[in-house]
This record gives C-alpha cells, structure tokens and sequence, in this order.
C-alpha cells in the first residue's frame, strides 16, 4: 500500500487543489491532506476551520483522511507513513521550489519521493490568493471554489468589515490585504 500527502495552507482550498487531491487519490491507495498549522503568512481561517473546509471539500474521497501539521513536511509524511509527497505545479517557478524543496527533503529522508502533478489547464492561474483578493473586493468566486468554501469566504470578510470576526481568527492583523495584484491604484 503507497500512502501519499498533499501537503499545504489551503487558505482556502480552491478547486486547483481539489482537482490534485483528486487525481493523487487515484493513483495512491491512500491520501492524506496535510494542513500545514503554522505558516509564515497572514491567515484568513485558523487550523480548525481550514481543516473542516478541506473535509466539506473532499468529503466524497473515500481513501483520503486529513491532518493538520506543523515543522517540516518531511517530518509529517515521515510521521505518517507516507512515501510520496504530492504537490501541484502551475508554472515554472512552482517547478524550481518544488525541485530545490524536492531535493532537500530526500537529503533528510531518501525513501521519502516527489510527485508533482502538473495542474489543469483550467486552474493553471489559481491560486489562494486571488481567490481571496477577488472575495475580498467582493468579486465572484464561484468558478473557483465550493459553494461551502465561498460561504465560509463571505461571512469572513463580512465579519472583518462589520467588526465582528473571532479575536484571534480573522482580525485585520491575520487576514491576507484585500489590494494587490489585482487592484489598481490608480
């Protein structure tokens, strides 16, 4: 049996990782999805709500569990029992981190491989963070993630504007800025 984990942030997860976790459980015997606890940027969901969303998400993946981590995603797979990390590639800049952090990781674990699934054509420029700058500037978001997911979005971005969100959880200081890549400044 070949364990593989999809390691990420999935803040939120969108339908490019849908599509890989998809095509990864169709060629493991068993997936999990690592939902990396503690990353070096400004989060819209915590862990737990991150992990519930990726569950609505994959919920019909019978031979995909998910789990949150945190250090080194060598570790988690390692931990786990995994074999295989998968991860998705969009471009090539994805390629060469992948490769750098690829090459790396089998330094610390050499029965640890990379797969890198390249992503669909139709999610080829998707990414977390236009789906939230879009959501966060109220733009439509259907074509790219869940309904549950664009919900869960709305009723973030709702709470940040009317001042109601969880200490802790989405407070302005946690929250990815909603002006970037794709707002002008006139």
């Amino acid at each position: 049996m070949i364990r593989a984990l999809y390691p990420g942030t999935f803040d939120p997860m969108h339908n490019g990782h849908i599509d890989i976790a998809q095509r990864a459980a169709s060629i493991f015997d068993e997936l999990v999805i690592g939902v990396y606890d503690a990353p070096p940027k400004k989060l819209l969901f915590n862990t737990e709500e991150r992990v519930a969303l990726v569950r609505l998400a994959l919920g019909h993946l019978k031979n995909c569990s998910i789990v949150s981590f945190e250090g080194l995603t060598v570790e988690c797979a390692l931990g786990i029992d995994a074999r295989v990390i998968v991860r998705g590639l969009r471009n090539v800049a994805d390629f060469e981190f992948e490769s750098q952090i690829g090459l790396a990781n089998r330094q610390m674990a050499p029965d640890v491989e990379l797969c890198c699934l390249l992503s669909s054509t139709e999610y080829i420029y998707l990414s977390s963070t236009i789906v939230k700058e879009v959501a966060g500037l109220d733009g439509d978001i259907s074509a790219w993630v869940r309904p549950e997911i664009a919900a869960a979005m709305q009723q973030r971005f709702a709470e940040n504007r009317f001042g109601t969100a969880k200490a802790g959880v989405a407070d302005p200081k946690s929250v990815t800025k909603t002006r970037g890549k794709l707002t002008h400044y006139g």
